[in-house]
């Protein structure tokens, strides 16, 4: 199946509108970053006790912190997670006491106010120490990946594809964190896990149409730069188009029918990946443009 056969769509014809939309979507996701939620850092992180629980019938937030109101260790965050009897309760204690977690003295004080009318679904206990490291060690991760994938750059590539290819994937990264912020999504090491797979879907489907321009550069054809670009996606287009669409439908099945924890995980993967599509088009090439026109510009006036 070959969508797009033959397809002669002006993508750099219309860069400047995709300028403005990548913008409008930078700001959107600076608002909620810097201005309205910022990032939640979850419990693999902040360190701390997490308790997902699911109650028989219907109950409230109110209800659910007046039955561990007199528990020490920090101000509980209570979150409702999917129905209207299931919870997150999060408490930045890790120990009660140098015997007992505090994942303890929260069964206890549930079953106090609600009997054996309740299941904990899951319980995650994480040290402060431990939460820190992993902080820095996820930062090392992201970095470390850029770091590598400039270098292979370097070879494969000319300076100015490399350049080209990491602002478009900075583009992403920096898109799917608002995104994140946006829908309150919680950084967790499976978020860590997302963003590094959409640094690598976003790589690897920006390289795929360098290659193809790179191979139309080196041919005989005598046409203007912006004309190769333009005709590289075009032919690269089907690919990523199946490839993209094939990808969106496996998350989407997983946001759907994989439950409350893998949500989340699946959530940012669907966004990154949508606008990792939308850069490999409207954002490495028109870069790439952007600085082809600087440095013949540089080269005339010297």
């Amino acid at each position: 199946m070959r969508l797009f056969k033959n397809a002669h769509y002006d993508f750099l014809g219309i860069r400047r509108r995709a300028y403005i939309f990548s913008a409008a979507l930078i700001l959107m996701g600076g608002f909620f970053l810097f201005v309205h939620h910022g990032l939640h850092y979850g419990v693999d992180f902040t360190g701390g006790t997490l308790m997902q629980v699911r109650f028989d019938s219907a109950t409230s937030v109110g209800a659910v912190r007046g039955a561990i109101s007199g528990l020490s260790g920090g101000e509980a965050q209570i979150q409702q997670f999917g129905t209207s009897n299931e919870y997150v309760i999060r408490l930045p204690s890790f120990q009660a006491t140098s015997q007992k977690d505090v994942g303890e003295d929260l069964r206890n004080a549930l079953t106090g106010t609600f009997g054996k009318d309740y299941q904990v679904v899951r319980t995650e206990a994480v040290g402060p120490k431990v939460g820190n490291e992993l902080q820095r060690k996820a930062l090392e991760a992201i970095l470390i990946a850029f770091g590598l994938t400039l270098i292979y750059l370097a070879f494969r590539f000319e300076w100015r594809f490399g350049v080209a290819a990491v602002v478009a994937t900075a583009h992403d990264i920096i898109i799917t964190f608002g995104f994140i912020s946006a829908f309150n999504v919680d950084i967790t090491l499976a978020t860590v896990a997302a963003v590094l797979t959409i640094v690598g879907y976003s790589l690897n489907d920006t390289i795929i149409v360098f290659d193809r321009m790179r191979e139309n550069f080196k041919g005989k054809r005598k046409e203007e730069y912006v004309q190769t670009l333009n005709r590289s996606i075009n032919e690269t287009l089907p690919r990523t188009i199946l490839t993209s669409g094939t990808t969106l439908a496996t998350l989407i099945a997983l946001f759907i029918f994989g439950g409350d924890v893998i949500r989340p995980f699946a959530l940012v993967l669907i966004l990154g990946i949508g606008i990792g599509t939308f850069s490999s088009i409207f954002v490495a090439s028109p870069v790439l443009l952007e600085i082809e026109n600087w440095y013949r510009r540089r080269e005339a006036s010297a």
